[in-house]
């Protein structure tokens, strides 16, 4: 059996040295890889990352199943394509990556379900946004709604600081900054949330939508 893993960083190398070691795969292909897995004899990297590529090549190589790692491919809805398609893929859909790709949807999904949450507001004028700040002072934090590869939060622990953070995500052109922050299609939006003080701690979970499998916590 051929198994796929879909990213370049270490997360994806973990994963991929973790499968290799199953007697039961001929092959781990990872796409597109990175140097470290490039230097593993016994994973093979892929230099494809679009989504339709890749899957016709993963319908070519009758690859068994594709673990997606990066939240970029997920919100881009990797999951839905390949599934649509015939193959077998771990991972959240296009829809449930919201929750990650969204921090404006995330909030709002646990505001209705009950889930404990920092007091927040979404913003995508700039003015409102100041008004807000000034409101309820410092220290408050700032978050892009987009995908921002873990660049894309201010803990501003000064109303300067928060202020500053607003005119840099919500600027005009805020498509793209240089932070690597990438906003949603709708255009710059910030999520403005109250500072919580204490320890973050990540407790991750598999879900087939009616089991659920808990895995190791982790903390960044």
């Amino acid at each position: 059996m051929k198994v796929l893993v879909v990213g370049s960083g270490g997360r994806e190398h973990a994963l991929a040295w973790k499968l290799a070691q199953s007697p039961k795969l001929q092959a781990v292909c990872v796409a597109p890889g990175n140097g470290g897995t490039a230097l593993d004899s016994r994973l093979e990297n892929i230099p494809i990352t679009d989504i339709k590529a890749l899957r016709e090549w993963a319908l070519a190589e009758k690859i068994v199943l594709t673990v997606v790692g990066p939240e970029q491919p997920l919100a881009a809805g990797i999951v839905d394509d390949f599934r649509a398609h015939g193959l077998r893929v771990f991972g959240p859909t296009q829809a449930a990556a919201q929750l990650e790709s969204s921090k404006a949807f995330s909030k709002a999904f646990m505001k209705r379900h009950g889930i404990p949450t920092a007091e927040y507001e979404t913003f995508s004028d700039p003015v409102a946004a100041h008004a807000y700040i000034d409101k309820k002072g410092a220290p408050i934090v700032v978050k892009a709604d987009g995908l921002a590869a873990g660049k894309g939060v201010v803990v501003a622990m000064s109303l300067q600081e928060a202020h500053e953070a607003i005119d840099f995500m919500l600027a005009p052109d805020a498509c793209f900054n240089p932070l690597g922050v990438t906003h949603n299609a709708g255009g710059a939006r910030v999520v403005i949330e109250d500072f919580l003080q204490g320890e973050e701690a990540s407790f991750i979970v598999m879900c087939d939508g009616k089991n659920v499998t808990p895995l190791a916590t982790s903390q960044d």
